[in-house]
């Protein structure tokens, strides 16, 4: 992610304008799709000059990765997911059970912001190969969250005996995907509520004694 280092003022203008240039992004990349959607009515919506969102961002891609990043997150700090409150705390609770509620909780409130662009950054891959590539790492970060959050849930009282770190990150992995919620919330018109009920339900039936 792409910070902005002035501070004061200056500096808090600049966020400012950084965040109604992607809620700019995001309202227009999700009505329109990312091929229809110009960086010139991008600046028009979010009231600047289109050349100022090249300054900040340098082109539509780069746009289009922050905007994910930041959405992502829940805002503009660069604070990875396994640094976040949310997460700590969840690695912090005393059983099984706790963690995995604070786990499903946190992820939920994570998918509603992201899911509706999933669709959008699926299509803009096919239209242009190389946002491919903005995202290349070894390892799904995805993953990694859950397995780390696998990791300590296993270890805790209240877990299903015999649980391995691996099973239990899949099943998360899994469960927990922009995907499933997509297909539950979007396409049956389930509430997001009853969409983590069920989700903590069904993950509490696999992982927790």
């Amino acid at each position: 992610m792409q910070l902005v280092k002035s501070t004061g003022k200056k500096g808090e203008k600049s966020r400012q304008t950084r965040r109604r240039i992607l809620q700019a992004a995001y309202e227009l990349f999700v009505d329109q799709g990312y091929g229809a959607t110009t960086l010139q009515g991008v600046a028009e919506r979010a009231g600047v000059a289109v050349q100022t969102i090249y300054f900040a961002f340098g082109n539509k891609p780069s746009l289009l990765k922050e905007l994910v990043d930041v959405t992502i997150a829940g805002d503009d700090e660069p604070i990875p997911t396994m640094q976040r409150v949310w997460f700590l705390d969840a690695l912090a609770a005393d059983t099984a059970e706790a963690q995995l509620r604070a786990h499903v909780r946190g992820t939920c409130d994570m998918l509603q912001r992201v899911a509706p662009i999933m669709d959008v950054l699926r299509a803009a891959g096919t239209q242009d190969p190389s946002l491919a590539s903005m995202w290349q790492q070894d390892t799904d970060p995805r993953l990694e969250v859950h397995t780390a959050a696998a990791r300590s849930l296993v270890a805790k009282p209240g877990a299903k005996p015999g649980l391995s770190v691996e099973h239990a990150a899949d099943v998360l992995f899994g469960l927990l995907s922009p995907e499933l919620y997509l297909l539950f919330v979007r396409d049956r018109g389930w509430a997001p509520d009853r969409w983590e009920q069920w989700v903590y339900d069904t993950l509490h039936a696999q992982l927790c004694d």
